[in-house]
């Protein structure tokens, strides 16, 4: 694990703001000046949700945020194909629009759960929000509403995404290689 180094940018800081600020622009026309009940995927959105809140007060949306912690990875590079709900988010959505954010929508699998979830306690609407779409490795039937960058097929880390718990606080999004794949 200490041999892993970021190879490359795949998306800067400067663009990761632009996008962020462009988002918040298009839900801020979605949604109207209020309170807006949001769930955010952690621990990779943390970075992202922030961006997004501080960026959406400026539209004069604000974020009752709160947080909902799924695994999917452990501290592997592949996904074991189930998700587990460690923390729950304790935010009341029941008839309320929920805005539902993670850092990158992959195979589906989390995206998925925390939709169903919401749902299942009464969301009068979720909508998805992405900081990054990795299509290529898609496995369940999902798509998020909102995207911030389609993403190349590579292991991603920064801007809140890990690997191994490592690479979080880089405020770009870059590929590494990870030894034995």
């Amino acid at each position: 694990m200490n041999d892993c180094a970021v190879e490359r940018i795949i998306f800067s800081a400067e663009q990761i703001n632009r996008r962020v600020a462009e988002l918040a622009a298009r839900l801020a026309s979605d949604y109207p000046p209020g309170e807006l009940a949001t769930v955010a995927v952690l621990k990779g959105s943390f970075i992202f949700v922030a961006d997004l809140a501080r960026q959406l007060s400026a539209h004069d949306v604000h974020l009752a945020i709160d947080f909902l912690t799924l695994a999917s990875y452990g501290r592997g590079s592949v996904s074991p194909g189930r998700v587990r709900i460690e923390e729950d988010s304790v935010l009341d959505v029941r008839d309320r629009d929920v805005l539902l954010v993670d850092d990158i929508l992959d195979t589906g699998r989390t995206l998925r759960t925390a939709v169903d979830l919401l749902r299942g306690r009464g969301a009068k609407s979720v909508r998805t929000c992405v900081l990054l779409d990795k299509a290529a490795r898609r496995q369940v039937d999902i798509q998020a509403d909102y995207v911030g960058f389609p993403c190349p097929d590579v292991f991603v880390v920064g801007y809140g995404l890990d690997y191994a718990g490592r690479f979080r606080e880089l405020p770009y999004v870059g590929a590494i290689s990870v030894p034995g794949q």
